[in-house]
Formats: C-alpha cells, structure tokens, sequence
C-alpha cells in the first residue's frame, strides 16, 4: 500500500529525481530513481547510508529489486546484498540482503 508519508524525495541539484521508503523497524528499504539520475552514484550512497544505519542499529539491511533491473541486481550484489527470495507475480521481485541465505533456502514464493 502507498503511504505518501512514509516517502522521502531524493533531490539532486534542486530536482526531484527519486524517492526513497524505508522501514527502520526491519530496515526494509525501496529505493526509486528516475532514469535521468541512474548510475551516478546517487544509488550507492542511499545504499550505502542505509547500511550504515542498519549495522548502527543491529539490523540487517533487505531491498527489493524488479528482476529485470539487472543493473540495481548487480549493484546490490557489490555492495555486499545476497538473493535471498523471489516473490511477487511471475517473481517479478529478488528479495536481497546483507543476510546471506542459508545453504538452498532460497524462498520463491
């Protein structure tokens, strides 16, 4: 469900040029970035924050990321995230975090 209050605008140079949710509670965080601001770095360092809250609270740090965003996919991986399930329709969604899957226990549901 949308919660307009739960969103923060990520701004660059005065523009909008995304928009980021988190949940402190489990840190559970989706991340969105218009096409015009993808790879300049902009998503490692909200990555990058978020894990360093995450370890500052003692929680685990889990994205979501479409499957077909291979590019997100792949940063996610450098930055030390693990696949950790796949859900939505036609699992559509790769559930990542910093808390590695135990041996075959990937959850596709």
């Amino acid at each position: 469900m949308f919660g307009p209050g739960r969103w923060q605008i990520i701004t660059v140079d005065g523009a909008d040029a995304g928009m980021l949710h988190a949940e402190h509670r489990s840190t559970l965080a989706r991340i969105e970035l218009h096409p015009d601001y993808q790879g300049r770095g902009i998503g490692s360092q909200l990555i990058h924050t978020l894990l360093q809250q995450a370890r500052r609270q003692g929680q685990d740090l889990t994205l979501d990321v479409l499957a077909v965003n291979q590019r997100a996919h792949a940063l996610y991986r450098r930055m030390g995230l693990h696949e950790v399930a796949r859900h939505g329709g036609n699992k559509t969604k790769i559930r990542m975090s910093t808390r590695p899957p135990q041996s075959g226990s990937i959850h596709r549901s």
